[in-house]
Formats: structure tokens, C-alpha cells, sequence
């Protein structure tokens, strides 16, 4: 995908560079919901040789979530009953390089 977003997403923190626009969409599907607790946020990557993007679960049971730069989930790293993921990543943490929070909710919790 070749195209990138510049805006900055309303309730978060401003990007430190251009985003893919899928992964601005994702930033604003999460700005729609109710303010996370803890909050939400969307982490980039280097992992196996691509930038990828990262949510974290928002409460128990329920998978992380690791997109590619197009906004498809490559995998679920962590998370899900058993808090291991999906299992089709089980490197993303041991291999995962270059961390930097492209957005983080800063709206108020309830």
C-alpha cells in the first residue's frame, strides 16, 4: 500500500511520522469506542524484515493484534484463553526490533 496518512486522530497523541492509512482507520475505529482501560495505543515495529503495527489486548481474554502496513492482521501475538495468542507468531517478542508508539488514547477514563 502505498498511501499514507498525515492527520493526527483526535484523541491521541500526534504520529512522529506518516502512517498508512489503514492504519489511521484503525486509529479512528479505536477512537470510536469507549476510552480503554488501560488505554489503547498502536505500536510499530520492525518484525521479520517489515514494519507491522501493533494493538495490545484490551482485557482479558482477548488476542493482541499484529496488522501489516496494508491494515491485515498478520497475527494474534498474544492474548485469548490460554494469553499466548493465535500461536502463528510465537517470535513476535523475542524478535521485534525498532518500537515506537505511533498513537495512544489520551481521553479521559470514565
Amino acid at each position: 500500500m502505498t498511501a499514507c496518512g498525515t492527520g493526527t486522530p483526535s484523541g491521541g497523541s500526534p504520529p512522529q511520522s506518516p502512517i498508512p492509512a489503514a492504519v489511521t482507520a484503525l486509529i479512528n475505529e479505536l477512537e470510536a469506542q469507549p476510552p480503554a482501560n488501560p488505554p489503547a495505543f498502536v505500536a510499530s515495529y520492525d518484525y521479520r524484515g517489515q514494519v507491522v503495527y501493533y494493538v495490545p489486548p484490551r482485557c482479558c481474554d482477548i488476542f493482541g493484534d499484529l496488522y501489516n502496513a496494508a491494515g491485515q492482521i498478520i497475527c494474534h501475538p498474544d492474548g485469548g484463553l490460554a494469553g499466548r495468542g493465535d500461536g502463528r507468531c510465537p517470535d513476535f517478542e523475542s524478535r521485534r526490533t525498532n518500537e515506537r508508539i505511533v498513537w495512544r488514547d489520551l481521553r479521559p477514563r470514565g
